[in-house]
């Protein structure tokens, strides 16, 4: 298998045990981040053990009931990834989670292998902190709804990322594969989805690549329910074609004791950031709006 077609899943390449997207540590080839979608129809419903992962519930399109612990949470949710920011369940790990929706919807699940056993809990849109980042054609959005500072998890990190067509986002390319001074090691899963245009659907192209240490090549099209994996090396850009609004959701995790997310640009490109400063974000943005914005 190349390379490319082992760090590029297209949609429903990895569809399997009743899942949309079933990617588990042992599938991506690692060791702590994972992804499953769930896509139930009318009145559908499905039970996901967490197994040794943690794991969030995260509305993409619909809304949903969730059993876990013994508790019951009911999840607005929202139209699509392109129309709100959405509320969301945290599971811990070594439980089973029951997924229940009237209307049918979307469902991600990022998740971690955890250590620790945390308490399930919700957590409304409203409580969510949206972050612009970037300036002119890099200016970008990110609902930090699991970030470090923003979210309490074990290991698992995940953020959604909102780009307007023609942006770049995920720029300048950057790296997090290292345990050293102002990075830390965390392998990642880009999910995308890319608004429809008038003739029909969107596309969009990530770029991934290494070190002359620790090689990668990775130039793909992705488009809605596409997925790839960054083991290590540089990512960047996400790149949003005219007219097509690009989504991704961001899981991250590594063996690191301390839950963090620190980044190291790539040096050939990090000087693009100073061109921001005299640039102004981008005034679609934000594209989606919870109750608190950060600018």
């Amino acid at each position: 298998m190349s390379e490319q077609r082992r760090l590029h899943h297209p949609a429903g390449s990895l569809a399997a045990n009743g899942l949309a997207l079933d990617l588990d540590p042992a599938t991506a080839g690692w060791e702590y981040a994972s992804l499953r979608v769930v896509e139930l129809p009318a009145g559908g419903h499905l039970s996901v053990p967490t197994g040794e992962s943690e794991l969030i519930i995260l509305p993409l399109a619909g809304s949903c009931e969730v059993t876990c612990d013994g508790q019951d949470f009911a999840l607005t949710g929202r139209v699509s990834v392109f129309s709100a920011v959405s509320d969301f369940v945290y599971a811990p790990r070594d439980s089973t989670i029951d997924i229940r929706s009237d209307g049918g919807g979307r469902f991600a699940l990022p998740g971690a292998r955890a250590r620790r056993r945390l308490e399930a809990r919700y957590q409304p849109a409203s409580a969510v902190l949206v972050e612009l980042r970037g300036a002119g054609s890099c200016s970008r959005q990110i609902v930090n709804f699991c970030s470090p500072d923003e979210f309490d998890a074990d290991r698992l990190i995940a953020v959604e990322v909102l780009t307007p067509g023609g942006n770049w986002s995920s720029y300048p390319p950057h790296k997090h594969d290292e345990d050293r001074e102002g990075e830390c090691a965390l392998e990642e899963v880009y999910y995308f989805e890319v608004a429809d245009g008038p003739a029909g659907p969107g596309v969009a192209y990530q770029r991934v690549y290494g070190t002359p240490d620790r090689p990668i090549e990775v130039l793909a099209e992705v488009g809605t329910g596409d997925i790839v994996l960054v083991p290590h090396g540089w990512h960047g850009p996400s790149m949003a074609l005219p007219g097509y609004d690009l989504y991704y959701l961001n899981v991250m995790a590594g063996p690191g004791p301390e839950r963090a997310w620190k980044i190291s640009d790539d040096p050939a490109h990090e000087w693009v950031r100073g061109l921001w400063e005299e640039q102004s974000i981008d005034p679609r943005l934000p594209l989606t709006r919870p109750m608190s914005t950060r600018e």
